[in-house]
């Protein structure tokens, strides 16, 4: 390789080589800026190739490039990093241990139990909201494809979930289901008479969390839905009703083909979204009730419990089992657009 200003692919070997060493050698506070100083040299050599072969498309797009790798892609290795490092945030040592974190989180008598049912539980709720959220945003899709009157303002009511935040809408169920003054817990007591508390079991704890994370993200699923249900050509339904074709068999062969892939995207999107369900479940139950998922205990050691190499080598691994399940998605998307 020449040595010269322009030469990025020496620039990334230099860096990836520097960084490593700093990051195994020196402390982390040395090494921090080392590598900072690595990333500010690769980016500069891949500006100066850009100005010098004139690809000035590249260095309009390099100020959203920088943000990025700023705010996001430095954090990721930094982080991934640290998961091969004994590393305390409370304590100033660091020392590297290789995949001692993976295998601690993995087979630890003491971790492992609790990692394991953590994620039997992200498990539980990914199916158990996915499916609610699929199911109501359908629903809701196949009504507001109609006209009817008022339903530019229901349509705005219906979607008010999704534009507030999840603390506002944890704090509002919170309310609802509290067995004191709660409207849930109210009604139910004036049928029988006896007190009503929700949340004082796993089945009950499961079904709030449930029920509020459906109604804040069905009118996601909606969206999507709706957007393909008003793409689908009029002269369709008209020609199927001259030839007397049923309700049902319109349904799944002109409406179904057209909402397909939108369907298949917001199943992505919310599953996605529902394995890294942590927010609602501090907010209702803390974990109680054996409703504990895997990124409520990711932030319980990573932060209460000060245990920061560990906590990256769970996000990674979490991070693996979201790739693997966005590989399947696009899989079985391919199979289905082939098989079409």
């Amino acid at each position: 390789m020449r040595l010269s200003p322009d030469n990025w692919k020496l620039a990334i070997l230099v860096g990836l080589v520097v960084s490593v060493l700093a990051a195994i050698a020196l402390p982390p506070h040395v090494s921090f800026w080392i590598v900072g100083a690595m990333a500010a040299l690769v980016a500069a050599a891949f500006v100066v190739n850009a100005y010098r072969r004139k690809y000035y498309g590249g260095l309009l797009v390099a100020p959203a490039i920088a943000v990025l790798f700023v705010m996001n892609i430095f954090p990721l290795l930094w982080s991934l990093g640290l998961s091969f490092f004994a590393y305390q945030s409370n304590q100033q040592s660091i020392r590297f241990i290789g995949l001692a974190n993976y295998t601690k989180v993995l087979t630890n008598d003491i971790m492992a139990p609790a990692n394991w049912g953590a994620l039997v539980n992200t498990a539980m709720f990914v199916v158990l909201t996915v499916t609610a959220q699929m199911i109501v945003g359908f629903l809701l899709a196949m009504l507001f494809a109609k006209q009817f009157p008022l339903r530019k303002y229901l349509l705005i009511l219906v979607l008010t979930p999704m534009m507030l935040s999840v603390v506002a809408s944890g704090v509002f169920f919170s309310y609802y289901y509290d067995p004191t003054f709660g409207i849930l817990s109210y009604v139910i007591n004036a049928i029988t008479g006896g007190q009503f508390i929700l949340m004082d079991s796993k089945a009950g704890a499961v079904t709030g969390i449930v029920f509020a994370d459906a109604w804040m993200w069905s009118p996601f699923v909606m969206l999507l839905v709706l957007a393909g249900l008003v793409s689908v050509p009029k002269y369709l339904y008209e020609a199927a009703a001259i030839d007397r074709v049923s309700k049902w068999r319109q349904f799944w062969t002109i409406t179904f083909p057209y909402i397909r892939g939108l369907m298949m995207l917001a199943l992505l999107f919310r599953t996605i979204e529902a394995f890294k369900l942590a927010d609602l479940v501090i907010l209702l139950t803390k974990g109680g009730n054996d409703t504990m998922t895997i990124s409520y205990h990711l932030i319980r050691i990573a932060n209460e419990q000060n245990k920061t190499s560990e906590g990256a080598a769970i996000s990674y691994l979490m991070l693996f089992m979201v790739i693997v399940l966005t590989n399947l998605y696009l899989y079985i998307a391919n199979r289905r657009s082939q098989g079409d």
